[in-house]
């Protein structure tokens, strides 16, 4: 953990995470940062946990005197998320300091009692409401329920501008302890943490595109000088920068997105895979980058940043059993939970004695409300015949081409 400052009145704590699964669900190749706020007013809260503290008082100690702050100067702390990434520490600090008030939005006070038994010192705030730190230092809150848990807020400061969104405008990415802000970075390492930002939406956020809207929406009616989260790097210089991305990631879940091609295939015996290469070609050939992944091989998290920026998805899938390649059936059913929606999709694939992969496509697209929009599939019975690749190609010639007229469409309204 180090400590840096933000700006006058406001530091940052974090630490860098590696070798683990997110969430025990999502990897990250390139680390994540966990990162935490002290304000200091004429008293002190904390916002977001003191990140990953190994429970060691002198580490905390050593962390706190870097901000010239006391133990027993922290009245508060500010809990916008639950999830125990930003709250795990809270036991642990309580035996330090038990005398601080948590302030957390009503819907996290019984998570503060089923997760570590707190229940006293509890004050609960609503949309509006504030905490005067004194010195002129005021936090506002805001509620953002469903970004990505229902019990989530957001902290504003007054004086400084600056918003605490926890989980909301993160991203995964370890970030380097010389320089963790926006004014501090190269322009090629802003859009690294921009690219790690649109697997850590994937895998977050994008169920929740809708509420993540609203929320935008409520940050626009702030003047905002500074976007602090709960993961990834602070937005100093531009933080209207990280709102315009999550505003294109959020259109991304309604589509169109970009004007691009997920490739998502899967085979038993190399059959379905003879279709893959000729109808990739077919679709470049159009002007349209692809992004190709083979199932199981290619984890879900990276399939999922596909689908998302992508405006049309090929699934290579054969027949198994009269239903989907079952790795193929567990992607497409999580795209739908994921509410990843009106995609433009063409499926081709091999099967032996029946087909019956497309019913359970059209099953699944039906029951989640999908809204994706189905090119004519290409079955064909065990290996491709020339003929068969022919079709494929044209299919996927006309996948391409419905694509590029859809999001120049979408850009034209808008």
């Amino acid at each position: 953990m180090k400590t840096t400052q933000v700006t006058d009145g406001v530091y940052r704590l974090s630490a860098n995470v590696h070798d683990i699964l997110f969430e025990g669900f999502w990897p990250i190749p390139n680390g994540v940062a966990l990162n935490s706020y002290v304000v200091k007013g004429e008293k002190c809260a904390i916002i977001d946990g003191v990140c990953n503290w190994d429970g060691v008082p002198e580490t905390l100690f050593a962390q706190l005197d870097q901000m010239q702050v006391r133990l027993e100067d922290i009245d508060y702390v500010v809990i916008n998320h639950m999830e125990p990434d930003h709250s795990g520490w809270l036991e642990a600090f309580r035996t330090l300091r038990p005398q601080f008030t948590v302030y957390c939005s009503e819907r996290a006070k019984p998570l503060l009692e089923a997760f570590y038994g707190i229940v006293d010192n509890v004050q609960t705030v609503k949309s509006g409401d504030t905490l005067d730190l004194g010195n002129g230092r005021v936090l506002a809150f805001e509620d953002i329920p469903n970004v990505h848990w229902p019990e989530t807020m957001a902290t504003y400061d007054t004086k400084s501008k600056t918003l605490f969104p926890c989980d909301a405008f993160g991203s995964f990415g370890a970030v380097s302890d010389d320089a963790p802000y926006d004014d501090t970075l190269q322009e090629e390492h802003i859009e690294f943490f921009e690219r790690e930002m649109e697997r850590y939406y994937a895998n977050i956020v994008t169920a929740y595109s809708a509420p993540t809207k609203k929320a935008i929406e409520k940050v626009d009616a702030l003047d905002v000088r500074i976007i602090a989260p709960g993961h990834g790097i602070v937005w100093r210089r531009d933080p209207h920068r990280v709102i315009r991305d999550y505003k294109r990631l959020s259109s991304y879940a309604e589509g169109p997105a970009r004007p691009e091609v997920a490739v998502i295939w899967g085979s038993m015996y190399g059959m379905t895979e003879q279709m893959v290469r000729p109808v990739v070609d077919a679709i470049e050939a159009e002007g349209v980058p692809t992004h190709v992944h083979r199932v199981p091989e290619s984890g879900l998290s990276f399939v999922l940043e596909s689908v998302l920026k992508s405006s049309g998805v090929v699934l290579g899938t054969p027949t198994y059993e009269y239903k989907m390649f079952p790795p193929m059936a567990a992607v497409v059913d999580e795209l739908g939970k994921k509410r990843i929606q009106n995609r433009i999709c063409l499926r081709f694939g091999s099967y032996g004695w029946s087909g019956g992969a497309q019913r359970e496509l059209d099953e699944i697209n039906g029951r989640l409300k999908m809204n994706w929009r189905f090119i004519e599939p290409v079955e064909f019975k065990g290996r491709p015949r020339e003929t068969d690749i022919e079709l494929a190609k044209e299919r996927a010639r006309e996948l391409a081409r419905a694509v590029k007229q859809w999001v120049l469409a979408e850009s034209r309204v808008h």
